[in-house]
């Protein structure tokens, strides 16, 4: 009999863990995550004691509109001053290291909220992914989690990249509520206080919640976590939201809530439960997404007062929406997704193979995918990121998750393509390249009552800086690692234009380009050592 998923989340996370194990096999005979390898001299070079990038376009991050040129004094890995006006004849002329930027963009580092990196089925080592997050200038990564199961090494990953020891992003920790501790079930308002204590402690910054808990459990734990000053988020996905829709998760004091799950069952306009079909199956995961998507057509009227009223709620209680529009995309051009043009060179084979329709590959659910399903997804889109938008507007944080690993999304160009998917909800570039960097940044350190000390371009915040040759106000598309094909109009030749030049990470300097290459040689050995790889 053939074997449906059985994962415990939606389409975000957590088939991280679920290595399957044959029958009669033995747990350590899966297969098992690498470590991941020390920084090789000559990966990435400095801090110096002075950096100077000049003559570039400055785009800051906080919303404020490109200026340019400006120089940029770069002390070990703190920026020091940024020289506006007569910028060459006023910043030093002597330093260590210099990057010529001139006709270049100069953007903060990007943040990914929804991250994950640890399944040996797809990426044996997190090189890979850590790899493709820093050539697309995401310099800031929430795993949420990072890794999770045996080969967890998320705490240690942590360390290494704050040591600037290892190639990656920098990374923070969440752990999914319940996960790892020898504690016993969660399963009371006091064993939830524990293992919330229990995981700060282990020096996790944050809780990933799934609401297959009672709303009792989930509220103790909630309490705990604010007291312990970690972020909160949850996927409120379908076997939960009956009890614990979006709107009941905030008031019970959730801080984030990434994905669309639990916002529309917040906004049914007739009953409290979501109509199913009769034959919806949950454990298909082709009917659980295909079915998903007609839940569009349960909801109040955008611009009601209901679809108001839950407006009100999030910003009442401050809440971060991270949309990860992406991860979903595949649904409504399946096609497109499976022909995207950096999958030869940059995906890696046993990825691709995670990603082919499968029952047991969470994620990989097009089994008989219709014209029909695609058309649904596309109208369940226009109220979602008509929410999005509308809360963007009244004043609401909204951030970029992209959620990489599934649905033919590769690490690094997922976040990019997030980045699009905001701007055709209605964001402006200049709100798109806010909700990157300092919205991400904030969500992150807003439990801990601090401002961040990254996500703007200013004096005496940490050097992560993205500089890109293209405008990505102009196109957003020349952030890809394969940069953006155009027509050269004197020539009438094609030029492939962008891509990311240089990723800065506290300070260190890594060459975008060679990074990708690194990646390449990576799908390279793996097809080689694969004799049936595609």
């Amino acid at each position: 009999m053939k074997r449906l998923i059985t994962s415990l989340c939606g389409i975000a996370a957590l088939a991280l863990a679920a290595i399957a194990i044959p029958a009669g096999g033995q747990a350590q005979d899966a297969p098992r995550m690498e470590r991941v390898p020390d920084r090789a001299p000559g990966e990435g070079v400095g801090p110096f004691g002075r950096m100077l990038i000049r003559g570039a376009t400055l785009i800051d991050g906080s919303g404020a509109p490109p200026e340019g040129p400006v120089d940029i004094l770069v002390a070990s890995n703190r920026i020091e001053a940024i020289y506006r006006g007569d910028a060459r004849a006023r910043s030093p002329q002597s330093v260590d290291h210099a990057i010529e930027a001139e006709g270049m963009y100069v953007l903060p580092g990007f943040v990914d909220v929804h991250g994950h990196n640890g399944d040996p089925s797809k990426a044996p080592n997190a090189s890979y992914g850590y790899r493709l997050w820093l050539a697309h200038g995401v310099t800031t990564v929430r795993g949420v989690p990072i890794y999770s199961g045996p080969d967890n090494m998320a705490i240690s990953d942590r360390a290494r990249s704050a040591a600037n020891s290892i190639t990656a992003p920098r990374i923070f920790a969440y752990a999914v509520f319940g996960d790892e501790w020898s504690g016993g079930a969660v399963d009371s308002p006091a064993q939830a206080r524990a293992w919330v204590r229990w995981a700060a402690n282990r020096g996790y910054d944050g809780v990933k919640f799934f609401n297959q808990v009672p709303p009792a459990i989930l509220e103790a734990a909630l309490d705990e976590a604010d007291g312990h000053d970690l972020g909160t988020v949850a996927h409120l996905g379908q076997r939960g939201v009956a009890e614990v829709t979006a709107a009941r998760a905030v008031e019970l004091g959730l801080a984030g809530i990434t994905h669309f799950y639990g916002h529309f069952e917040s906004l049914l306009a007739n009953g409290a439960v979501v109509r199913y079909p009769t034959d919806y199956n949950y454990l298909d995961e082709q009917s659980r997404f295909s079915e998903v998507a007609r839940l569009a057509e349960q909801i109040v009227e955008p611009g009601s007062e209901e679809w108001d009223e839950y407006l009100e709620l999030l910003l009442e209680n401050d809440v971060t929406l991270s949309p990860t529009f992406n991860i979903y995309v595949a649904s409504r051009d399946v096609m497109r997704a499976r022909t995207l043009e950096w999958h030869e060179r940059y995906t890696l084979p046993s990825l691709w193979n995670f990603f082919q329709p499968s029952l047991t590959n969470h994620g990989s659910y097009y089994h008989d995918w219709s014209t029909g399903d695609e058309v649904a997804w596309r109208h369940f889109y226009r109220p979602w990121m008509q929410l999005t938008n509308e809360y963007k507007n009244r004043g609401g944080r909204v951030s970029v998750g992209s959620d990489p690993g599934y649905i033919y999304q590769t690490w690094g160009f997922a976040y990019i393509g997030e980045l699009e998917m905001l701007q055709e909800a209605g964001f402006a570039p200049l709100e798109v390249i806010q909700a990157a960097t300092i919205n991400g940044a904030r969500e992150i350190y807003a439990p801990r009552g601090e401002e961040p000390p990254f996500g703007i371009v200013r004096p005496g915040m940490l050097a992560d800086l993205v500089i890109v040759p293209e405008n990505p106000l102009e196109n957003l598309k020349v952030l890809y690692g394969t940069g953006h094909l155009r027509l050269d109009r004197e020539s009438n030749q094609l030029e492939r234009v962008g891509g990311v030049r240089w990723t800065i990470k506290d300070g260190i300097v890594y060459d975008a380009p060679a990074l990708l290459e690194s990646v390449a040689r990576m799908v390279e050995a793996q097809r080689a050592s694969m004799p049936t790889a595609p």
